[in-house]
């Protein structure tokens, strides 16, 4: 009995151990391998956009191709897809990273101006200089303009953002009027009225 109970305990309980391990084991090893997967994405996915931003200035919208990119950037075409699956994952993306440009906290952050009069001629000079303008090409950025009369995402993406431009606009203006350095009676209407000159200015 004794020996029938150790042939029974080698036959299937020390092979079910054996099949736990090696399947913890390949979960561990896939895990990982999924891991390198991501962090290379994070990697490349941003490189990639960079030469497609890239082509859009050389090429324009019309020119620009997966092909041009990975001709660009010395590789095959197939691994843009593998990506971004399609150009228009791709456009989509880019513009997500576009305009994380313009809202970089370098730009707008003015809490260590503690002057408010100081503060809001930091605010202006910043939205009107060519810097601020010029933070995305001005061919891509109205490129964008014209293709979301066509793409109903990129519209509700760049409506998001002149939106979260406007708020922060409006909050600014709200604490420049409680400090007695601009009158305003409807900071809505100012803030609409200082995106409509910040766009406009471009075309002037």
């Amino acid at each position: 009995m004794r020996r029938s109970g150790l042939h029974f305990f080698l036959d299937t309980e020390f092979p079910k151990v054996l099949l736990i391990e090696h399947s913890v084991n390949s979960r561990q090893i896939t895990g990982r391998k999924i891991m390198r997967k991501n962090q290379k994405a994070e990697v490349r996915k941003p490189e990639i956009l960079e030469h497609y931003y890239q082509v859009l200035i050389n090429e324009g919208f019309e020119g620009a191709s997966i092909g041009k990119i990975a001709k660009r950037m010395n590789i095959h075409p197939s691994l843009i897809i593998h990506y971004f699956k399609t150009k228009e994952n791709m456009t989509l993306e880019l513009v997500k990273a576009l305009i994380d440009r313009y809202e970089a906290p370098e730009y707008l952050q003015f809490d260590h101006i503690q002057d408010p009069l100081e503060r809001f001629k930091a605010l202006m000079d910043t939205l009107f200089s060519l810097e601020w303008s010029r933070t995305v090409d001005p061919g891509v950025h109205f490129g964008f303009y014209y293709l979301s009369f066509r793409n109903p995402e990129v519209k509700k993406r760049f409506e998001e953002m002149i939106k979260r431009l406007r708020d922060h606009l409006i909050r600014e203006l709200e604490r420049f009027r409680r400090a007695d350095v601009v009158k305003v009676d409807n900071a809505l209407r100012a803030a609409d009225m200082i995106v409509t000159l910040i766009e406009g200015l471009e075309f002037h």
